[in-house]
């Protein structure tokens, strides 16, 4: 596959925001396993919004994420409005005013997104967060990078060590946030942040490799 243009896939959000809206029943039932269960009703209204804001422009990759991240801060109560507010606002300035979304590109906009994930909280890999997603899928991208591997297999190798870290977490006692609070309890089931991370990762990457016309 060939990178897109930045300023021609400003519809990578628009298809972010199809997508949390499909799973938000979902996400919100494993939420509500051991959470709030509002997981999937607040991202909802956050990617929502920036839909709207988005609605009938052509804003490139870089802007739209920057206006995506901007609303979910300003829109998302909880702990996910910072976390992913941060991860977006960080991943379009890492990809700034790059002309194409290639391989170094995308790896400086997931490193920049994970970098502003854990300055956010103390949170780390085995805690049953988001980070049990983020951290292994882009550590797979950036493997498949440096070994010379074509950009649909970076991302596909990234996309796969992102359901396998989702998967990894329903094994995982919660060490932080509301679920910690249930000790082993909080076992056998999926954290709802690490399974939006791998929906957020996936739909990214199938976007990316099937551009609008």
């Amino acid at each position: 596959m060939d990178p897109l243009r930045n300023a021609a896939a400003g519809h990578v959000v628009a298809d972010l925001v199809a997508v949390i809206n499909t799973n938000r029943a979902y996400l919100s039932e494993i939420d509500g396993l051991i959470g709030d269960g509002d997981h999937g009703i607040n991202m909802s209204k956050g990617f929502t919004a920036a839909g709207e804001r988005l609605k009938g422009g052509s804003a490139g990759l870089t802007a739209s994420f920057s206006i995506l991240g901007e609303t979910l801060l300003e829109g998302v109560g909880g702990s996910m409005g910072p976390l992913y507010g941060g991860f977006f606002m960080a991943m379009s300035e890492a990809l700034g005013e790059r002309e194409l979304v290639d391989g170094p590109a995308l790896s400086a906009m997931l490193g920049a997104g994970l970098a502003s994930v854990q300055e956010l909280g103390n949170a780390k890999v085995g805690d049953k967060t988001l980070l049990d997603t983020l951290v292994p899928a882009t550590q797979a991208f950036d493997a498949a990078l440096a070994a010379g591997a074509p950009l649909a297999d970076c991302m596909a190798r990234m996309v796969a060590a992102a359901e396998k870290g989702r998967d990894s977490t329903k094994d995982l006692v919660a060490k932080v946030g509301r679920a910690s609070r249930l000790g082993e309890r909080s076992r056998g089931v999926l954290d709802a942040g690490a399974t939006s991370c791998c929906l957020i990762l996936t739909s990214i990457a199938t976007s990316l490799a099937k551009p609008r016309g």
